[in-house]
């Protein structure tokens, strides 16, 4: 299988993966991810999304914005296809996730790369093994495991920190980790989570680097944030929430 190439970043070395099967047709264009009316609410509790409609282009980056308790989690929750909307209709890659079996639901969920604000590094596990876990979980073979698993680490900058446990690694260095763990399996969709709220301006945009090296590359990007001087720096349309409704978009 031909590899996809990964851009170079700043201070990062050019790596080279071979992404898994993806299923189902591809949507076009004009919406690869859709939202229609999308309502969400947890148990029996109120709405905390309602009537969110958008749709998101193959291979663009979008900013979501939003005070605390806007709704951005629960948006990027939905995406990831952790959550089940309410009411609506997702359409992600051509396909209603909530109209599929389990099995379609989770080849549609490897498409989907994801990005935390805390990380959700496994302790136990080292960095290498960390990243390693989602090609294994595929059925992937061991060579090509460790092949992609070494470069992806080399491209955001842990090619010394294979054999790490998460616990000994910097913030930056843990986030840049968690980025090449929901990249490993060659996503066409990446969202994250507020991933730079913990770090300090420079790792913040050293992070951004890498996310919006994805994007060139023809990765869709859907990055929620409250950093406005990020948001200057790596220019791009926004999503905004307010009270869990979408108050404005760009583009």
């Amino acid at each position: 299988m031909p590899p996809a190439s990964l851009p170079l970043a700043a201070g990062a070395v050019v790596v080279s993966r071979a992404p898994l099967a993806r299923p189902g047709k591809v949507w076009n264009s004009q919406g690869m991810v859709r939202l229609d009316d999308i309502g969400l609410r947890y148990g029996r509790g109120p709405e905390v999304l309602h009537g969110i409609s958008f749709s998101l282009p193959e291979g663009s980056f979008h900013w979501l914005t939003g005070p605390s308790g806007a709704g951005k989690t629960s948006l990027i929750r939905l995406l990831s296809l952790t959550e089940r909307p309410s009411r609506g209709t997702i359409s992600l890659f051509g396909r209603n996730p909530d109209g599929v079996g389990r099995n379609a639901r989770q080849a549609l969920r490897r498409q989907i790369g994801v990005v935390y604000q805390d990380f959700r590094l496994l302790g136990h596990l080292t960095a290498f093994d960390n990243v390693a876990l989602p090609l294994r979980l595929a059925g992937e073979r061991e060579a090509a495991i460790a092949a992609n698993t070494a470069e992806l680490l080399a491209w955001v900058g842990l090619a010394e920190r294979m054999a790490a446990r998460p616990v000994t690694l910097s913030g930056g260095e843990q986030q840049r980790l968690a980025i090449a763990r929901a990249v490993v399996a060659g996503p066409r969709l990446i969202v994250a989570d507020e991933p730079t709220g913990d770090l300090d301006e420079r790792q913040a945009e050293r992070l951004l680097g890498l996310l919006v090296s994805l994007h060139r590359n023809g990765t869709t990007l859907l990055v929620a944030t409250h950093n406005e001087r990020l948001i200057e720096r790596f220019p791009a349309p926004r999503l905004a929430l307010s009270h869990g409704r979408l108050v404005a978009q760009d583009g």
